[in-house]
């Protein structure tokens, strides 16, 4: 009978030593499902920031928000999406629909 104790109270352990380690990984990886990866072509620093800022338009504890649409408009134009013309039509009409204020 006493050897069965050992035995149960081994398992016990085991099984809540288990059920401890399964909860914290579910609990750190929660966080991560659905989100999709954010591309930083220059890599993460420690903790998955960006050592020199954060990529445009990512999203995270770091940020500040969504970028408005003048800032999509300039970080479009500063890439060679669009052209000159294309980035002074798409600002005059931002800018139209917003009543003239940025």
């Amino acid at each position: 009978m006493h050897a069965g104790l050992w035995v149960a109270m081994g398992l016990f352990w085991l099984l809540l030593i288990a059920a401890i380690i399964w909860l914290v990984v579910q609990l750190a990886t929660s966080g991560r499902r659905g989100a999709p990866p954010v591309h930083r072509p220059w890599g993460p620093g420690p903790w998955g920031r960006t050592p020199y800022g954060q990529a445009p338009g990512a999203q995270g504890p770091w940020t500040q928000g969504p970028e408005s649409p003048f800032e999509v408009l300039d970080r479009r134009l500063a890439t060679g999406e669009i052209d000159v013309d294309t980035y002074r039509q798409l600002r005059a009409a931002l800018l139209e629909s917003r009543g003239g204020q940025p």
